[in-house]
């Protein structure tokens, strides 16, 4: 009997058939599900689309026409600008604080740009580096959004705060410190504070049921039960705090892996997600909601050095992160194929072993999916999107249109 995946082989290979690999395709009827589902998740409030998860302007601009979904997360401030001027959204939020000099001088000199673009900050420094630009005064009034920490520094003060759960992101953790900040930003002509965003990584981008560490995944839930307790606590402390200094419009949270739980936290007005709808392999290692794989990469065999084993041409697509073999692509299709412990994914040539490449034959197609979401779009230049068993479409990624932004 064929399985769900066998039958998802076929009807890859079917309607790609005429297109020469290596080739990405994003199947649209998992991309749409996965984009329902996340919206059911939020239970009511907005989800704002993380760019650098698809790095596509045209499935942005398909995820955003859905009910639920409004404006976009950016990585970089160029970035925000072009989505903007290109129309994709009217509501930009850069993610990371900028120094990128030339973006800030076009911000500065358009005031519909800077309407429609929010700016990350946790320091003054970075309100001093936008002054040396364009000083207030002269310029176009700057959005800005304060960014809270969201780690978890359980006993902090035993240990000198020195144990540390989470990214290392911001410098601004506590409530305090949020009002402090707040209030300088309220106090410097040319700035208006409108936004908080806190992005809690060690819950939403930290799988908590990893295959074959049953005691690693215990721990990683009991950490992130006593995370997520501690910052609905700590944020909505923070919000209060900052609310005394200025009007905020949104109190932005959460990733793909905590839509559910971060739309619980009342402080929250406003979730971020993106992953989700391209089902990286990263995210299998999630017990509360997987999303269903739907971006792909195939790669030509091209060899065969045993009667076990296939080569394929390229495929070092690897993710980044820590390095460490979860950040490798994973080979999906045909299922029951694995990378050589030796070589792993490769620039130029990927061995293939297991059950199912002793049948794969010079020429044939084997289909992966990457690690991460919005990086597999580094590495082509379009997408061709799927639905049924035919391509209906070939839509460019960032690298197609001839954007690099970081």
């Amino acid at each position: 009997m064929a399985t769900e995946r066998d039958t998802l082989r076929r009807r890859l290979d079917r309607a790609t058939a005429h297109l020469e690999p290596p080739i990405a395709v994003v199947d649209l009827d998992a991309f749409d599900a996965n984009a329902g589902a996340l919206i059911t998740q939020a239970a009511g409030k907005p989800v704002r689309i993380a760019s650098k998860s698809l790095r596509c302007r045209a499935l942005l601009g398909r995820a955003l026409a859905e009910p639920g979904w409004r404006g976009v997360m950016t990585y970089t401030l160029a970035e925000a600008i072009w989505l903007v001027r290109t129309g994709v959204t009217d509501d930009a939020l850069v993610g990371y604080p900028t120094a990128e000099r030339h973006a800030l001088a076009e911000l500065a000199a358009d005031a519909g740009l800077a309407a429609a673009i929010c700016l990350m900050v946790d320091s003054t420094a970075q309100l001093d580096l936008i002054d040396t630009v364009a000083a207030a005064g002269r310029r176009a009034e700057i959005r800005t959004c304060l960014d809270l920490d969201a780690s978890w520094r359980p006993m902090a003060g035993a240990f000198g705060g020195r144990l540390h759960v989470g990214t290392r992101r911001s410098p601004v953790h506590s409530a305090g410190a949020a009002g402090a900040l707040a209030a300088a930003i309220g106090q410097r002509p040319g700035f208006r504070l409108v936004g908080l965003m806190s992005y809690e990584a060690q819950i939403a981008g930290l799988g908590d049921a990893p295959p074959r560490q049953a005691v690693r995944g215990a721990t990683i839930r009991l950490l992130q039960r006593h995370s997520y307790r501690e910052l609905v606590h700590r944020r909505a402390a923070a919000v209060a705090a900052v609310r005394e200094h200025a009007d905020l419009e949104f109190v932005n949270g959460g990733g793909t892996g905590s839509v559910a739980l971060t739309a619980a936290d009342p402080a929250v007005t406003e979730i971020t997600a993106g992953s989700g709808l391209y089902g990286p392999a990263l995210f299998d290692a999630y017990r509360t909601w997987r999303p269903r794989p739907a971006a792909f990469f195939a790669l030509p065999v091209v060899r065969r050095p045993t009667a076990r084993m296939a080569t394929l041409l390229g495929g070092g697509w690897v993710a980044s992160g820590p390095a460490d073999p979860a950040r490798l692509p994973t080979p999906w299709l045909p299922s029951g194929l694995r990378l050589t412990g030796t070589e792993g994914a490769g620039e130029v040539q990927t061995p293939v072993t297991g059950v199912a490449a002793e049948s794969l034959r010079v020429g044939d197609r084997v289909w992966f999916r990457h690690a991460k979401a919005g990086e597999l779009a580094e590495h082509v230049g379009e997408l061709h999107l799927v639905g049924a068993d035919r391509v209906e479409g070939t839509v460019p990624t960032y690298r197609g249109e001839g954007r690099a932004f970081l």
